[in-house]
């Protein structure tokens, strides 16, 4: 596929449509507030894998509603004294795999967390383990349109608060170091750590590539390839709910949570992106209010984006925050 999006000069400048809520502030404060009525409970146990380099611990801690969701922490074999903190998200329909893969980060001599995404795990990689309990309204196939007929039964709802209570339970392992925690993902993972990195605001840096669930007003209507076209297919049966929809979506835009970035930031696009177009990833980007923050673009590639050449930037950019 050729370049289909704005050309990079105006990338650079695009701003996004989407509105926000009056109450977006409100909204979230009161949902992570009910959330931590829950007590944490995170659990660390280790895991038998015959790596000698890292060991790994099968977490477990409630997120939203108290739900027990699933993660990995990865530490370089070893360590004593506590370690900048890694908190990883995962794309959309893969799960936290298995113990022994993405050895990254703990290579690099951090803490690497990450975690599983309630009720995915089954399209790709290593799999998942966390169940999502909740019901929804009629949907299409997917996640993107569970619980879309109100912002408080939104799927993403679910998974942003679970997204938060990952960092405070990656945290609370003692050779974790709070106050050097950074978070990062690809597509879906990308889109969860702008809502952490809005969320959480003392996290020392966030970096999303080619972030999905951003500028959702100019996504559904630009690309038809999933997971966006869902919303479409969605709307093509039920008719005149669009600004329905899009109401509830605007609670999880990434361009809103982006206005709200108080760290470092790292971005990637690429401009033959179909799934995750560059305009939307350039709206979060251009919206992201801290003023250290850079995004590379790759040229001539889809949405595999920079692949192994984004995680040698990000090693690099890493060093001087965590």
């Amino acid at each position: 596929m050729a370049l289909f999006d704005l050309p990079l000069d105006e990338l650079r400048a695009y701003r996004s449509e989407s509105s926000e809520p009056e109450d977006f502030d409100a909204f979230w404060d009161k949902t992570l507030q009910e959330a931590r009525e829950h007590d944490l409970g995170a659990r660390f146990e280790p895991v038998e894998t015959g790596l000698s380099t890292v060991e790994v611990y099968d977490v477990t801690f409630a997120g939203f509603g108290g739900h027990p969701v699933k993660g990995w922490l990865r530490l370089p074999a070893g360590a004593t004294e506590p370690l900048p903190l890694v908190v990883e998200f995962i794309g959309y329909g893969g799960g936290r795999g298995l113990p022994h893969e993405n050895l990254l980060w703990a290579s690099t001599g951090r803490a690497h967390f990450t975690m599983d995404t309630r009720g995915q795990g089954s399209a790709w990689g290593g799999g998942g383990g966390t169940p999502d309990p909740v019901g929804a309204a009629p949907a299409y196939p997917g996640y993107m349109t569970r619980g879309i007929d109100a912002p408080e039964n939104y799927y993403y709802r679910r998974v942003f608060t679970d997204a938060v209570r990952a960092v405070e339970a990656a945290r609370s392992h003692p050779l974790a170091d709070a106050a050097r925690t950074a978070v990062t993902g690809g597509s879906q993972g990308g889109g969860i750590s702008l809502a952490v990195g809005a969320l959480v605001p003392d996290v020392v840096a966030v970096a999303p590539d080619v972030p999905f669930l951003c500028d959702f007003p100019r996504a559904t209507s630009l690309t038809d390839r999933h997971p966006y076209r869902e919303i479409g297919l969605f709307l093509k049966t039920h008719r005149g709910r669009s600004a329905d929809v899009l109401r509830t979506l605007s609670y999880f835009d990434g361009v809103h949570f982006a206005a709200r970035g108080r760290a470092p930031a790292l971005f990637s696009a690429a401009l033959e992106d179909q799934t995750c177009p560059p305009s939307t990833v350039f709206a979060a980007f251009n919206a992201w209010a801290h003023e250290d923050k850079t995004i590379e673009v790759y040229d001539f590639n889809d949405h595999e984006g920079g692949g192994p050449f984004q995680d040698a930037a990000k090693v690099r950019w890493l060093r001087s925050y965590a």
